[in-house]
């Protein structure tokens, strides 16, 4: 298998066969972010592409479901990606659904057409790290969009049909933002259908802008009990039916929940850690993290 570089699927990808169409990111530019600091962004060559399709067929010919590795491969053009996903059908026929990393950036370029013909060839599982729905925090974490472009970008996944995820980030706004970004970004998200939200809460590291801001005082980050509190806004404000996973290691509380019917329970949990549990040992919790992956 050709993997080069980071080499990152989201925990909920953990049953899907992994090969890689692209690596580094486009766009690379996000304040908080560090996985792929030092990459270019590069297509991986269609005969590697092939050659690490007929091993998967050697070895799991019975493939239903394949995850595309690379920070954004959705930047790739319509004709790329069709190419793309009709050879691996050639190869896994098998195969049902293809999913991958996106950027609200790649979908702009697709018309709601091409989006449409894309999920009927099997890609159909967008990973999108919008991170917030409120502009102020998506130009502080340098984000590149707005809440406008999310909102346009995702009604066009909604028309095709093509399945999305977003992944929100607590603690991203910073000390005091959290009940703004919680509520914006609740009320951006109802207008649209994200087959689940996934939830990390924002670990500041060495090689990252928002920790040499944070350094510099120009950045103050938010609290850990801030942080479930913005939570429990966000689980309390998302008025669609949709699936929350609050349960990667950046979350000192991991929760799962289906709303809006567990939207009770899991509120009550979260206010049980609140009531109980002391800030200072939520802080050297998260000192205590050298990696998200």
């Amino acid at each position: 298998m050709h993997f080069t570089g980071r080499t990152w699927r989201p925990p909920y990808e953990a049953h899907s066969v992994i090969i890689q169409a692209t690596s580094g990111c486009t766009y690379n530019k996000c304040k908080f972010c560090n996985l792929y600091k030092n990459e270019c962004f590069r297509m991986s060559p269609m005969e590697e592409f092939e050659e690490d399709l007929a091993e998967i067929k050697n070895y799991q010919p019975y493939t239903r479901r394949i995850f595309w590795t690379g920070a954004n491969p959705f930047a790739m053009s319509y004709d790329n990606l069709k190419r793309r996903a009709l050879t691996v059908r050639d190869y896994l026929i098998k195969c049902q659904t293809m999913a991958m990393f996106a950027s609200i950036r790649d979908i702009k370029s697709k018309e709601v057409w091409q989006l449409g013909k894309l999920k009927a060839m099997g890609i159909n599982g967008l990973s999108i790290g919008v991170e917030s729905g409120d502009d102020e925090t998506l130009a502080l974490a340098n984000k590149g969009y707005t809440s406008a472009d999310i909102l346009e970008q995702c009604r066009k996944l909604d028309e095709a049909g093509m399945e999305y995820y977003f992944v929100y980030m607590t603690g991203l706004a910073g000390k005091g933002g959290g009940y703004r970004n919680a509520w914006n970004s609740a009320e951006l998200f109802s207008q649209l259908h994200p087959y689940f939200v996934s939830v990390d809460s924002l670990t500041l590291f060495p090689d990252t802008e928002l920790y040499k801001m944070a350094q510099q005082g120009l950045f103050e980050p938010a609290g850990e009990k801030e942080r479930i509190r913005e939570l429990q806004l966000l689980i309390d404000h998302l008025n669609i039916r949709t699936h929350l996973l609050a349960n990667t290691v950046s979350n000192f509380a991991p929760v799962t929940a289906w709303l809006p019917y567990d939207r009770e329970k899991v509120t009550n949990e979260l206010q049980y850690i609140l009531d109980t549990v002391d800030e200072m040992e939520m802080q050297e919790y998260r000192k205590n993290l050298k990696s998200l992956g």
